[in-house]
C-alpha cells in the first residue's frame, strides 16, 4: 500500500468526550505506523497543552497552534508567528472593548487582562485546561504563535476587515483563536507533506471542529467525526462515527487501511 500522511485533531477526534483515548484509536495509530504511514497530530493546542497526548500516543510529529508550528521527529521545521504590529493593535482594541486576550507560546500561555474570569475559565475548561496566569508583558519577551480572544458570536467577523493580516477562528462559544492570515492546519499539513515527499492527494485528515474545516477540505480525503457540526461536515469527503464510538477505527476500515478490530 502506498505511503500516506494521516493527520488527527485532538479534542473531539483522538480523544473521547471524557478526554480519554479509545483502545481502538490507540490500536489504529499503531497499525498505521507499522504499515509505514506518516502519522501526525494537527491541533489548535500549543506544545505544552498537547504534550500529554503526544506522549500518550507516542507521536514524533506534530502540528501545533492551528498550524503556526510543526515538528518532525521532535525538531521544529515550521514557524509562523503573528505579525507584531497588527496583533498589538488588535490587543489594544480588545482591551478598549473589555475583551480578554491570552498570548500563546509554544510552552506557556499568559493572559493580558482580567475582565471576565468566568468566561475565560469556561472556555479553557472545555478542553481540560485552566485560565493562564496574568502577564501583559509576555508579547515583549516571547514568541507569540496565536492569541485567544474571549468573545461570543455577537462580534463574529467584527475584526476581520480591520486586521487583514489576522485570521479569527472560532473554537468555542466564548473564544476564538487569532492566527496569521493564510495560516491554518491545512497550510502546514501540506508543507509537511511536501517535506516528507508526499502530495496533497496522499493526505488523510480527521477532525470535528471549526478550525478543522480548511484541513478537511485541503486533504486528499477529509474525514469528519460523527460529533462534528453540520457546517464542519460540509468540508469533509466522509463522515464516520463519533469520537465515543470508534470513529477513527471505523473510517480506516472503510477506507481499506485496517481490517477487523
Amino acid at each position: 500500500m502506498e505511503r500516506k500522511l494521516f493527520a488527527f485533531d485532538i479534542d473531539g477526534t483522538l480523544l473521547d468526550s471524557n478526554k480519554q483515548a479509545l483502545p481502538s484509536t490507540i490500536k489504529a495509530l499503531a497499525e498505521l505506523r507499522k504499515a509505514g504511514h506518516f502519522v501526525t497530530v494537527a491541533t489548535g493546542r500549543s506544545r505544552y497543552l498537547a504534550k500529554p497526548v503526544i506522549d500518550a500516543f507516542n507521536f514524533d510529529n506534530y502540528i501545533l497552534c492551528n498550524g503556526a508550528a510543526a515538528f518532525l521527529n521532535h525538531e521544529q521545521v515550521y514557524k509562523n508567528l503573528l505579525p507584531d504590529t497588527q496583533i498589538r493593535a488588535f490587543i489594544q482594541e480588545a482591551h478598549d472593548l473589555t475583551i480578554d486576550t491570552s498570548f500563546v507560546g509554544l510552552d506557556v500561555s499568559k493572559r493580558s487582562t482580567t475582565f471576565d474570569p468566568e468566561r475565560m475559565e469556561e472556555a479553557m475548561r472545555s478542553f481540560g485546561s485552566t485560565t493562564p496566569e496574568l502577564d501583559p508583558a509576555f508579547i515583549d519577551t516571547d514568541d507569540v504563535y496565536q492569541v485567544l480572544a474571549f468573545y461570543d458570536h455577537e462580534l463574529e467577523h467584527f475584526f476581520d476587515e480591520k486586521y487583514p493580516e489576522l485570521h479569527f477562528v472560532r473554537w468555542h462559544e466564548k473564544c476564538v483563536d487569532v492566527i496569521p492570515k493564510g495560516g491554518s492546519k491545512a497550510t502546514t499539513i501540506l508543507h509537511v507533506a511536501n517535506q516528507v515527499g508526499l502530495s496533497k492527494e496522499d493526505v488523510i485528515s480527521f477532525g470535528d471542529g471549526m478550525n478543522d474545516r480548511e484541513m478537511l477540505a485541503a486533504s486528499g480525503i477529509g474525514v469528519a467525526m460523527g460529533n462534528a457540526t453540520d457546517e464542519v461536515r460540509q468540508y469533509a469527503d466522509m463522515i464516520t462515527a463519533d469520537n465515543n464510538n470508534d470513529g477513527i477505527w471505523k473510517a480506516l476500515v472503510e477506507l481499506g487501511f485496517l481490517t477487523g478490530k
